[in-house]
């Protein structure tokens, strides 16, 4: 059994991570930590756990937390880089939900997100923890940055494109929509039903934190001598608690008809557990993947022109955070890597 600690588990999440760890065969919960509500019961809180999970919030502990096999941190940005290097000194697996080890530039994280880096020798050594791409790399890491929702549903559309080199890089436009969880567990106003229902926004138009991190995770699929990804990202709220749906442009390098880039995609996902391109002229929709780490995409050349669209929708909770966390979790120790996510989507 692997032993694993949550380190901020009052969000959303942190009640995902523990949604799914509680029925995993091969893990053992020994501790969630909340400052706020240490001695609260889990359960009292998400009270979706009674009778899976028995434990309580407690302070945190580094050894208490060093004594397990893997901590995860469902923790605001710029919280896990203050407590993660002493986990590492001591052997601990760690991945991270936040932002704080996904950017390798320094002082761009530091622009994009508004603080001094604690841990910037962690950053370098830090694995992405997108699987399509950096399977073998986690499987060895001691830490592991778990992506950004936007950013998984937006790379895994335009990899295979950018691989193949068939998509001129300084045309990238992303216009992606997410449910209000991907705002986190806190009360702000814009949040409120009566403020976000019967609504639809873009927001953040100007430069999103994740713009970087995205460019960051194309620039490494690309032939070597390609051209930087130069993408233009807006994201939109929807009137939804989650799910994202990301659809993409890009410009032809030269000609590819639709039937080839539908083959492109099916052979570049073929092996992908969690990766479903969809049939030939398929729209998919966030509700197929409510609650399960996958991804759907589809693609298409609209009226045989030169632009392509490609179609992807996740649930930012799930593939786009905790399910992606454990799916890493199970490539770290061995497992098989779709244990404890193989459920379907939650519909209606």
């Amino acid at each position: 059994m692997i032993k694993v600690a949550i380190v901020g588990g009052t969000g959303y999440t942190g009640v995902e991570l523990l949604r799914l760890l509680t029925v995993h065969p091969e893990v053992e919960l020994t501790a969630i930590t909340s400052r706020a509500l240490a001695g609260t019961p889990v359960a009292e809180l998400f009270p979706n756990l009674r009778g899976h999970c028995d434990l309580h919030f407690c302070e945190p502990d580094v050894e208490q937390l060093a004594a397990g096999d893997l901590v995860f941190f469902a923790t605001p940005h710029g919280v896990a880089q203050a407590q993660v290097p002493e986990l590492v000194r001591r052997g601990v697996r760690v991945i991270d939900l936040s932002a704080d080890f996904r950017l390798k530039n320094i002082p761009l994280w530091e622009q994009w997100y508004g603080q001094r880096h604690a841990a910037p020798e962690l950053a370098e050594k830090a694995v992405y923890g997108l699987p399509e791409v950096n399977r073998a790399s986690i499987a060895n890491a001691q830490l592991v940055a778990c992506p950004g929702c936007y950013p998984t549903s937006i790379q895994l559309g335009w990899i295979p494109l950018l691989e193949a080199g068939l998509v001129k890089p300084e045309t990238l436009i992303a216009s992606a929509a997410s449910g209000a969880s991907g705002a986190g567990r806190q009360g702000k106003t814009e949040l409120l039903l009566a403020e976000n229902s019967d609504n639809f926004r873009a927001y953040a138009a100007a430069g999103h934190r994740h713009l970087p991190e995205i460019e960051q995770g194309l620039r490494r699929v690309q032939p070597a001598g390609a051209d930087a990804p130069k993408v233009t990202f807006v994201p939109h709220l929807l009137p939804m608690v989650r799910g994202i749906h990301a659809t993409l442009f890009a410009k032809l390098q030269s000609d590819c008809p639709a039937e080839e880039l539908q083959l492109l995609f099916e052979a570049r996902y073929k092996e992908e557990p969690f990766v479903d391109v969809m049939p030939a002229g398929s729209h998919p929709q966030t509700r197929s993947v409510r609650g399960t780490n996958m991804c759907r995409v589809s693609v298409m050349r609209p009226q045989d022109r030169d632009t392509v669209v490609v179609m992807s929708v996740i649930d930012n909770l799930a593939k786009g955070a905790s399910a992606q966390a454990v799916q890493n979790m199970n490539i770290m120790f061995g497992l098989n890597e779709t244990q404890g996510l193989e459920s379907p989507a939650l519909l209606p």
